[in-house]
């Protein structure tokens, strides 16, 4: 027995939601935990991950979720160009963002006025295909994120589980740092599936 494709596609919408939500979420509990050097890159990932969970929702995000969302993803674009002064390993935040400015101007077209159609729900929905040498660039440079964050997970955490810190709850102590790359992940493959459905 098979879901109708229409169930099939909310319900994985929804997953990806839940996912970038829960990611959002450990990122924001992060930099709220963060030493102040620390906490900017943490409140970037945890606007991302919330900003990805809006935007991947079937339903849609109403008739303001274009504009909202394409000046809070310009400001996180600011943030991570100012965060590139402490190094350019910050360069993947600037990406990301720019990546969500791209889907963001995309879904706007599609649900504008004369674009062929009325948008009819969440990410993927009646979209605009986008360029396709942009999107084919960003789907090789988060697919390669994701392939090279999972080999660096496996190899970090020794393939085994993530390790439960003595008296707290996982990412707090002890294995925070394999948490922390597992919501990078996470949030790589989100990125990756909404540019798929492109």
């Amino acid at each position: 027995m098979s879901l109708p494709t229409s169930t099939a596609a909310a319900v994985s919408g929804w997953l990806l939601v839940a996912l970038c939500a829960l990611s959002g979420a450990y990122c924001l509990l992060r930099a709220r935990r963060a030493e102040r050097a620390a906490r900017g890159a943490a409140g970037g990932e945890a606007l991302m991950g919330f900003g990805m969970a809006a935007m991947a929702a079937p339903t849609g995000t109403g008739a303001w979720g274009s504009g909202v969302l394409l000046a809070v993803f310009c400001a996180a674009s600011l943030h991570a160009v100012w965060l590139l002064r402490s190094g350019v390993h910050h360069v993947h935040h600037l990406v990301g963002s720019l990546a969500m400015v791209y889907m963001t101007v995309t879904m706007g077209a599609a649900t504008s006025p004369g674009a062929g159609g009325a948008h009819a729900g969440g990410h993927g929905e009646g979209l605009a295909q986008g360029l396709p040498l942009v999107t084919g660039a960003l789907l090789l440079y988060f697919a390669g994120y994701v392939l090279l964050g999972g080999a660096r997970l496996v190899t970090t955490a020794g393939g085994s589980a993530v390790a439960l810190a003595p008296g707290g709850p996982v990412g707090l102590g002890r294995g925070a740092a394999e948490v922390t790359r597992a919501c990078r992940l996470a949030m790589g493959m989100g990125m990756l599936a909404m540019l798929l459905t492109m």
